[in-house]
């Protein structure tokens, strides 16, 4: 089963804000959410996760000792 994380936990998530979240979806470097109504939108936990891991990755920053 896909567990879906609403914008307040992933802007919280991810440290940012909220119109850089959804610049970064636009310029397709952010996981697109998922529609759940009119206005209402969720993203997948594992997209999110899997991105936060990317630009862990993408700094080095577990190499840090």
């Amino acid at each position: 089963m896909t567990t879906l994380e609403r914008l307040p936990s992933v802007v919280q998530r991810t440290t940012l804000s909220r119109s850089h979240l959804y610049a970064l979806v636009k310029d397709g470097k952010f996981p697109k959410p998922i529609k759940l109504g009119s206005r209402s939108v969720a993203w997948r936990v594992e997209d999110v996760e899997a991105w936060i891991a990317a630009r862990f990755n993408a700094h080095n920053w577990g190499n840090v000792k």
